[in-house]
Formats: structure tokens, sequence, C-alpha cells
């Protein structure tokens, strides 16, 4: 700046060495001592300031935070650490907040900005006003998905979707093209209607990511996981059943059916879902991976694999086991298996919710469960009646 460029030039370096030559002799002029500080400490400022500013400018975008949306303790300590005004600078030392403090309070801020967002003037998905209301709600435990799909004209999940991106900022972040996102949701809801599920369809999907949001929200871990891991749980949320046949992993393997073949008779279903929603991205103009570089591209599927295959129910026991020991070993916790749980746990969540939602979904299931019969009948004759109910 140009105050240290003026102070820099009225000390050259024979002063500068006279003086660093006294101090190790244990002689100490007081008034170069107190220029030498001086200096230092307008250089540090300078510093400090501009990089904070570049830090700020590219990243956080407070540009856009509306001077409303600042906490006052922010504003107070700003205040009271950038300007001389003499009634900020008496205050006392045990007053001023603490540097941490700060950084969670502007953390807030900008989180509070962006998940309250106007999303209705993002370009790209028009939201009826019928949407705009029911959303108020996404934030509530018993969230009420089926009125939220009669709102949007029976499009839930491709709303949801794009309104928790949107409020999490993951569509800005990873510059996902918002075509090719709209398109993507879009095909994901043919392949959720593809067999006509009572239960497993686009509005299991919709209820199960925005079960998840509630949980990352409500217990404070989206402060704690990456915006990529948010990404990870919303999208592995969104595709976790996607082409479900409404038949399970044991009937699939009992009947021999192509995709047991294929995967072995492991995982089935859940192998499927994962597959066949990355074949759609396979197609340009659904793409929207396009803009992640190779690291994250890979981190991203890679968790969202592990999460997908968490929901085979045959891993539930398991989970519960390995989480059970990970809460006794306090030195570290793993990522992976924290949103595999998470992910798992939304997936069965409505009995835990008001009992309206949990009757419907239950009498869905009921209907899927006896659905699935005639099937299998057809293939093994009534001997074989045992066959569901042992999978469940």
């Amino acid at each position: 700046s140009p105050l240290i460029k003026k102070k820099s030039k009225n000390k050259n370096p024979k002063e500068q060495e006279r003086s660093l030559e006294q101090m190790d002799r244990g002689v100490v002029d007081l008034q170069e001592l107190r220029r030498n500080l001086e200096l230092a400490s307008a250089m540090l400022d300078a510093v400090y300031t501009d990089e904070t500013r570049r830090l700020l400018d590219t990243e956080d975008e407070l540009s856009d935070l509306q001077v409303e949306s600042v906490p006052s303790e922010v504003r107070d300590w700003l205040a009271c650490t950038f300007s001389r005004r003499t009634g900020l600078s008496k205050r006392r030392p045990e007053e001023k907040p603490r540097f941490r403090s700060i950084v969670h309070a502007v953390q807030a801020g900008i989180f509070v900005e962006r998940m309250y967002r106007r999303t209705s003037n993002m370009a790209g998905l028009t939201y009826p006003p019928t949407a705009l209301n029911a959303l108020k709600e996404v934030d509530q435990w018993s969230f009420d998905v089926f009125t939220f799909h009669d709102a949007t004209g029976e499009h839930a999940l491709k709303f949801i979707v794009y309104d928790l991106l949107t409020r999490y900022d993951l569509i800005n972040r990873f510059r996902i093209p918002v075509q090719a996102l709209v398109q993507f949701v879009e095909a994901l809801e043919s392949g959720y209607s593809k067999h006509r599920n009572p239960y497993h369809n686009l509005i299991h999907a919709a209820d199960v990511t925005q079960t998840a949001h509630f949980l990352m929200l409500h217990t404070g871990l989206m402060h704690w996981l990456s915006e990529l891991e948010i990404l990870a749980m919303v999208f592995a949320a969104a595709i976790h059943d996607f082409e479900h046949t409404g038949t399970t992993n044991n009937f699939h393997i009992h009947t021999r059916s192509e995709v047991a073949i294929l995967y072995n008779d492991r995982s089935v279903l859940e192998n499927h879902h994962v597959s066949a929603a990355y074949k759609l991205m396979a197609e340009e103009d659904m793409n929207i991976l396009v803009n992640l570089n190779k690291d994250d591209w890979r981190e991203l599927r890679s968790l969202v694999i592990e999460m997908v295959m968490s929901t085979d129910m045959s891993c539930h026991f398991q989970q519960i086991k390995t989480m059970r020991n990970s809460l006794t070993q306090t030195d570290s916790i793993d990522k992976v298996k924290v949103l595999s749980l998470m992910l798992h746990a939304a997936d069965i969540s409505h009995p835990a919710k008001a009992w309206p939602l949990h009757y419907h979904w239950t009498h869905s299931l009921m209907e899927e469960f006896f659905r699935q019969v005639p099937d299998r009948n057809a293939k093994f004759g009534e001997d074989k009646s045992s066959l569901y109910i042992a999978d469940r």
C-alpha cells in the first residue's frame, strides 16, 4: 500500500542494520522500536485486509448479502477491529467478541442468506405459487410430501431436488447446468414411474430427499460436511430407488431375473439404481456433473455408490453395529459410514413421522406387497407363498 511504501523509504538498510546491532547489544531505542512496530503493524494490517477481501470476494459472495442479513455481533466486531472511532475503541477487552465466534457467525449469516434466497426467480424452473407455499414447511420433520406432490402438479421430486440444490448453493458451487438439471430430474421422475409402484415411486424419492435434508439441517451435520458431501447426500437420496421394479432383491434372485444375473445376486436393485442413474448422465443434455473436476467426480461417485448400497435392508443390522462401535472411538468417525446411515435412516423414516403420513405410506407399501403375489405365483405356483415374506 502507499502507506507502507512511504514508511519503508524513510528507513534505509544501514539504519535498519544499526537498529538490529543495538538490540543485540541490549541497547533499545524506544522510539525506534515503536516506529518498527508501527511499520510491522501497518504491513500486517494491509496484507490481512487485502487477503480477506480477496477470499471473501471469490469464495463467499458477500457482495450478495444485504446489511440486515449480517448478525449485529459481526458488524460490531468489524467496526471495533477496523475503525478508530472513539466510542468503539474504548470498549472493554472482555466485551470484544472472540474471533472463533465471529467466524461461526459469519458462516451462519452466509448460510441463512443462501438457504432463504428466493428460489422462484431462478432461471430454468418456475415454481407454482402452491409449491412455494408448501415449501415453507420443507425444514420440518413431518413435511407433507403428498400435499407437496399435488401442489407441484405431481412433480414432487423435481421441485424438491431443485430447491435443495439451490438452498445449499450447490448449483453455483459446482456449476451445474440448470437446463441439464431440470432434464435429468424429469428423467428420474419418468424412471420412478416406469413400473407404477404404489410405494417405490417419485413421491418416496422426494420424501427421502427432504428427510435427508432435515437430518443434515437439524443435527448440525451440514457444518461438518463438505459441499461435495452435501451434494452426494441430495443426489444419492434422489436416485436411491431409481427404476425400482416394485419387487424385492429376494424375488429377483429366486426368479433369476436379468438384473440378478447381471449383479450376481448381490444388492441387485441397489446396484441397478446407481448404474441406471449414471447412464442418464451419459447423455450430454443431462450431464449435471459435467463441470466437476476429476477428483471431485470420483469422490462423489464413490460416496453415492456406498450410500445407495447401504439402503439394502440386508445391511441394516451390520450398519447399526458398525456405528455403535464407531461411537466408542471418539478420535475419529468415518464420514462415509455416517452419510450411509443417514440415508438409510431417511429411507425407512416414515414410521417416526406424523400418523397420517405413516398410515398413507404403510397402505401404499402393503399394496405393493400384494401386487407382487400374482407375479410370484405365475413363476413358482402356490407352494412358494413364503418367498416374498421371507425377504422382509
